[in-house]
């Protein structure tokens, strides 16, 4: 089973012990993968958002992705950053923060690693 990302969980239900509530990251999530299904682009409609890694101070946001298509990952990676000034802008719209984080996306190969490693645990069992 995979884990997204959402940031790091302290004590009492905040993240990163500075108080932010995990909604917070759990909205930028969210709001990225509703702003995406609605725009026209076929490579942005592709993707899926696995999580998120935002900054304490919020300015900066790792964005973690995976896609359908059948394109080399740097490449996705490089198509998908060129549009993340429209995404920020877009996200600016729908979170009430006052500095919309700064976004990089990064394919997230976790999933892929994920189903290797489950196909590598049926055939040791086929082998038993």
């Amino acid at each position: 089973m995979i884990i997204p990302r959402i940031g790091n969980i302290g004590e009492n239900g905040t993240l990163n012990g500075l108080g932010l509530s995990g909604s917070v990251f759990l909205k930028i999530k969210t709001a990225i993968q509703i702003i995406i299904n609605d725009v026209n682009d076929e490579i942005l409609k592709s993707i899926t958002i696995t999580g998120c890694d935002v900054t304490n101070d919020l300015s900066f946001c790792k964005v973690y992705f995976t896609s359908i298509l059948d394109m080399e990952q740097k490449t996705l990676e490089k198509e998908v950053n060129e549009a993340s000034s429209f995404l920020r802008g877009k996200l600016s719209e729908r979170l009430e923060v006052r500095h919309t984080p700064e976004l990089k996306f990064i394919y997230d190969k976790s999933i892929a690693y994920g189903e290797k490693i489950e196909a590598i645990i049926e055939s040791i069992e086929k082998e038993s």
